[in-house]
Parts: C-alpha cells; structure tokens; sequence
C-alpha cells in the first residue's frame, strides 16, 4: 500500500477485520498476540499498530521500530504458528506498522491457550472475546469442514423415532418427484440410504438430519434446542397471523405451505389459446426459499427460520451468515455447497428441493419473468440471511414476451431474464454494465445479449467495448411504447450526422464529447461519426489530441 491507502483504511474506522492498537506504551507480547488469535479466528484482515482506536496516528514505540522481528514473534506464540505478513509506514511523520493476518482454516490459540474471536458489539464497533467449545462446530461447519448434520446422537435410540414421519417421507417421494427406488426400501433400509441414522457398537442410533426428519417434538426440544420454525402474517401494526413451529421438517414444511397459500392471490393472462397464472408470491420460488432456509440455518445457533409477509413482501431468514465462499456478489455462481451437507442431500432426493442444486435460479426466475425486482438479499449479514421478495405489480406484457419467446431465452432463463428487466428498467447498456448483474465475465455476459439479439429481442448499437443494447423495435411494439423505443434507440445516421452540421454551423465547432452528449453516443462511437464526415468533405480537424475540435471545411 501507499502511505495515502493507509491514511484511508485508518479513516474507515476499525471493523471486523481492521484493529487498531496504540504502542505509545510498548503493546505487551501477550496483547499483541491475542489481536492476532482474534482476527484469524473471525475473518483475517489488518492490525494497524501506533494507531489510537479513534484513528489518531501516534507512532510506534521504539521495541517494535524493528518490524521484522513481529512476525517472527506471532509465529512463535500461535498454536498452530500463524504467518503473518508486516510492513512499515511513515503516516504523518510517524511509523506505525501494517500486521497482515490470513483467515485460518484451522482453530488458532496463542501459545498460552488463548482462544479469541471478533464480534461486533451493538454500537458497531468490534471486540474479541472468548471462543467457547460449543463455538467451534458452527465455525468449522461454516467452512466446510464438518457436516454438523451428519453427527450421531448416540444418547437417542432409534426405536424412539416416528414411524409416522417415514410415511411423510415417502408420500413426499411421490408428490415432489424424489428418486423413486426409494420408495421399495423396506424402513431400515430407506433410513440406511437416506443416512438417517448409523450403526454404534451394534445399535443404531438417528443422525442430526435423522432426527430432524424423523424425531419427535420431544426429542427435537431436548436435543435440537435451537430448532424452530415461525410463520407470521402482519397488515399494518395487526399480527394476522403468529405461529411457531418445533414439528418434524416434513411435518413443518407442509404446513408452513398450507399457511402461505391462501396468501397467494392469483389473477390470469392470457396468451394465445392459454391462460397464464400471475401470483403476488410465486409458488416454486417460495418453495426453494424456505426448503433452503430450514436446511442451510446453523443449528448451533439460537433462532427460529422466519416466514413474514406483511405490506411490502415476503421476508425469510435464518439464523447463519453465508456459508464460506459465498456472497452478495456470487450468489449466482457459487458453488452448490450447504452447512449441513447430508440433510441437504435428502431434502434433494425426496424432491423437495432443486436437484442440480441451483434453488437460487428459481427464486430468481420467480420474481423476473413477472417483471418484478430481482430478490434481495441485502440485509443479510454474518448471522442471519435474510431473503426478501417484494410484492408489486407484475409487469403483464414483460410477462407475455417471456411466455411467447421462452423457447428463444433458452436454458437456464435467469441469465436472459435478468439482462431483459435491467434493459427494461435502463433502457440502454453495454456488457460491462450487465455483467455485474450476471456475475459472469463480459465474455460470458456477451454470448447471451448476442443470443437475444439473434432472436430478435435486443439491438445493438455500434462495435467493439463501445457496443450498446436496448431492448428490440419489436418488443416496444408488442408492449405498446413505439415512442419510447424511438428515445432509446436514438437517431439513424444520416441524422446524426445533420445534427453535427447544425452544430458546428450554430457553434463554429464542436468536440468529440460533445458529439456523443448530443447524439447519445459512446466516444468511440462519436469518433467514428466525426471520422465519416472528415472523409465525405463535410468537416475538417483542428489541433491535436485532447484539445482536437472539428469545423466546417471551406
């Protein structure tokens, strides 16, 4: 970093992964150590050392002006020894030092047997504290690196199970297309496949997902404290409805669903000979959200998975952050990877949820082909995520384009769709602008606007990095906007280029910039415009580089 990038990471203030510590009194081995313990243990980051936790610069004291030494130092007082990386900075005449840390994929102790973590504390501002036992498989499972659901409860017998939730399991087989061979195992054998449930010292005793799936509502509170489901309906500041739920998952799923629907309301479309169903809350989007709320939720985390429709829409939450590698912004590309591997396992193969493991396809789909706002997931954070789907007016004739065209959007339809509604709702955009949205790379981004343009659904304008999309003259027909078309797709080039000549004729001149405010162009694509009247006569280029105008030729 430049000394400039430091004086901008010290004025974000510290966070989950930046710490602050003054030297001005030598920082004690022990303290300094611990720091490093509690970053590692959370999510790695930055320890700036000569700096006050309210960003003021002091300086470092003279024992560690010799920075090298540091990091020997942390490597020798962590159990398992951390490497860490030290730099040395002159901010405002005076040194402080930049402690790199990795996130560790491994519990990491100070030599003494320290454990810390960071959290936040209800102001924002971070602290470390204790990392507890029962701390250490929500942090493993997180990472991956344990299946939490897959643990035996070897203090539950398995003859204490619910024969009656091994029908729910197969009748949900039949209903939701799961892997039919299941449905000829005898008991023992479908809870053996499905592995709900695992053989210790010749007795068998249910695995986590085995209880879930199977146990009681006794067995459930006495093992699976943190387990609940709740299902709220709110008009305004009036409870509708309020209930919570500790039944087997099967059981609670079923009649979550039973709770939603009649929330659902439903009006028709109708496009050629059929009729098109428009719900406020798309059934099979909902589905997926909720099947993956119950099976991605930490359940070494107090806190019940929520189900809230009030004015607004539809929130679902449960309690658990992301699962490491996953974020806002790849969402649609990470990996299929869950907490709680083998439950996530079953719930696929009864059916209940999206095989391919792509869920978050669906639930894009469900809110984009109505011409609704993509779902958000904004407000979820390093405890809880949190979907919202909001519940606005579909957009009918977006809807009839995706119904008549769905054979040209092709497989999977989330991509075309995505960059339709931001067309729809921007009007006109190049790949660098949609690629975000994709998570893609522009390439990737590319191939699919061309395979809508090839079908007639967007035009484009211009060439190269410069090449711009606005949905199709067609498309703007169909929805009725045949003067919205003609706004965005600007003027052909003929007027464009009497635009310039009326230009100059009233200014004397212009410049290249100009030309692309004036015509709603690109710069590359106001270069080529100004290029074609140079070569037909009509204009001619004075000075050179940034300050090169263009006049009438005499």
């Amino acid at each position: 970093m430049h000394t400039h990038e430091i004086e901008k990471l010290i004025l974000q203030g510290e966070s989950l992964s930046l710490e602050f510590k003054s030297d001005q009194k030598c920082l004690s081995d022990r303290d300094l150590v611990a720091t490093v313990v509690s970053l590692a243990n959370t999510e790695g980051g930055d320890l700036l050392l000569g700096v006050e936790d309210n960003g003021a610069i002091t300086g470092l004291h003279a024992n560690h002006l010799n920075i090298s030494s540091v990091a020997a130092l942390i490597a020798n007082k962590t159990n398992p020894a951390i490497s860490v990386r030290a730099e040395q900075y002159k901010v405002q005449g005076k040194f402080i030092a930049r402690i790199i840390i990795p996130k560790s994929r491994q519990l990491v102790s100070t030599s003494e047997g320290l454990l810390l973590r960071r959290r936040l504390k209800l102001d924002g501002t971070p602290e470390a504290v204790p990392f507890y036992p029962h701390e250490f498989i929500q942090r493993q499972s997180s990472m991956g690196l344990v299946d939490p659901s897959a643990m035996v409860l070897e203090e539950v017998d398995a003859n204490q199970l619910d024969p009656l939730q091994r029908l729910r399991i197969r009748n949900a087989i039949k209903k939701y297309g799961g892997e039919q061979t299941l449905l000829a195992l005898a008991d023992e054998e479908l809870d053996g496949a499905l592995g709900l449930v695992k053989s210790i010292n010749g007795k068998q005793h249910p695995t986590v997902a085995g209880l879930l799936l199977l146990g009681t509502e006794d067995l459930l509170r006495t093992h699976l404290p943190a387990y609940e489901v709740a299902f709220q309906v709110l008009q305004g500041t009036n409870v509708k409805v309020n209930e919570f739920y500790r039944k087997p998952l099967i059981e609670t799923f079923e009649d979550v669903e039973l709770q939603f629907k009649p929330w659902v309301i439903e009006e028709e479309l109708e496009v050629g000979l059929f009729r098109v169903p428009i719900p406020n809350y798309d059934r099979r989007a909902f589905r997926e959200g909720f099947v993956n709320a119950l099976v991605h939720r930490d359940f070494s985390r107090l806190g019940a998975v929520h189900v809230k429709i009030d004015n607004t829409g539809l929130n679902i939450s449960n309690p658990g952050g992301f699962i490491e590698g996953v974020n806002l912004s790849n969402l649609l590309v990470a990996p299929p990877h869950s907490r709680n591997p083998l439950l996530a396992d079953i719930i696929k193969r009864i059916g209940l949820a999206e095989r391919t493991g792509r869920g978050i396809d669906r639930i894009y789909e469900g809110m984009l082909r109505y011409g609704r706002p993509e779902p958000d997931y904004g407000l979820s954070n390093a405890y809880l995520v949190n979907l919202f789907m909001a519940n606005v007016a579909a957009d009918r004739e977006f809807l009839r384009m995706v119904v008549e065209q769905h054979d040209s959007l092709g497989e999977p339809l989330v991509e075309p769709l995505i960059i339709l509604s931001r067309l729809r709702d921007e009007r006109r955009l190049t790949t660098t602008d949609l690629a975000p949205s994709l998570q893609k790379s522009e390439s990737h981004t590319r191939i699919i606007v061309e395979k809508l343009l090839e079908a007639g659904l967007v035009e484009a304008y211009g060439s190269g990095r410069g090449r711009s999309y606005t949905l199709s003259a067609a498309v703007y027909r169909r929805s009725g906007q045949k003067a919205a078309y003609v706004r965005q797709a600007g003027f052909d080039t003929i007027q464009q280029e009497q635009m310039v000549l009326k230009y100059i004729d009233k200014h004397g001149s212009i410049k290249r910039a100009e030309v692309a405010e004036l015509c709603h162009l690109t710069l590359p694509q106001a270069y080529h415009l100004l290029k074609n009247l140079q070569n037909a006569g009509a204009i001619t280029q004075q000075g050179k580089t940034r300050h090169t105008f263009y006049t009438r030729k005499k």
